[in-house]
């Protein structure tokens, strides 16, 4: 109970925009807390447009708000790095040899649960969560963590690599089946893959 209870506040703990915990924690206008470094990056690329907007709830501000560091918040996520550093997660989150491991993640970085097709990114469950809470994300398609997630993606179509064709002997995906290789004998390559050694 307590473990969930740790989680919850590290949520809200977490800037909504590198989605880490907050790293000299300032407070806007609208009421919205980010790392410091991060607002102002956000800010530096809006700056040509002659706004600063709150990248949660877009409210814009005509000045560019001055950011003073918010020492409560800042005592609340030293705080709970301590208790996290008391009650660390077991070394299997975390990704070794063999394992995806998370591309956000910094510093040790945890085992990866999905990768996105979108993205090209692997993602551990902390790093995953806008994917299921956004709906900028909802149209992701979300596989099995993969470590060769570039190789297995067509350069044409920008689409997973699902199926084998016999006649080119390589892969390719559902749109390429349907054009160059429209007449060509294929199969899903995971098939090809358990499928004994044939000769052609």
């Amino acid at each position: 109970m307590a473990q969930q209870q740790n989680r919850v506040d590290k949520k809200k703990l977490c800037c909504s925009i590198c989605l880490d915990l907050l790293k000299d924690p300032v407070t806007i206008p609208c009421g919205h807390s980010y790392c410091m470094s991060c607002v102002q990056s956000h800010w530096d690329e809006e700056a040509q447009k002659g706004i600063h907007s709150c990248p949660q709830c877009r409210q814009t501000f005509v000045l560019r708000p001055a950011l003073v560091k918010n020492t409560m918040l800042a005592d609340l996520v030293e705080e709970l790095k301590k208790t996290e550093l008391q009650a660390a997660p077991a070394d299997h989150c975390y990704a070794g040899p063999g394992d995806v491991s998370c591309d956000f993640c910094t510093g040790r970085k945890l085992k990866a649960i999905k990768s996105c097709l979108q993205c090209l990114v692997s993602y551990c469950e902390q790093h995953l969560q806008p994917h299921y809470e956004s709906p900028a994300f909802e149209k992701h398609k979300l596989i099995k963590p993969s470590e060769k997630l570039q190789k297995n993606i067509c350069s044409r179509h920008g689409k997973e690599m699902k199926l084998f064709c016999h006649a080119d002997q390589e892969c390719i995906c559902l749109l390429c089946a349907m054009d160059e290789h429209k007449l060509h004998d294929t199969v899903l390559a995971s098939e090809e893959r358990v499928r004994p050694y044939r000769q052609y």
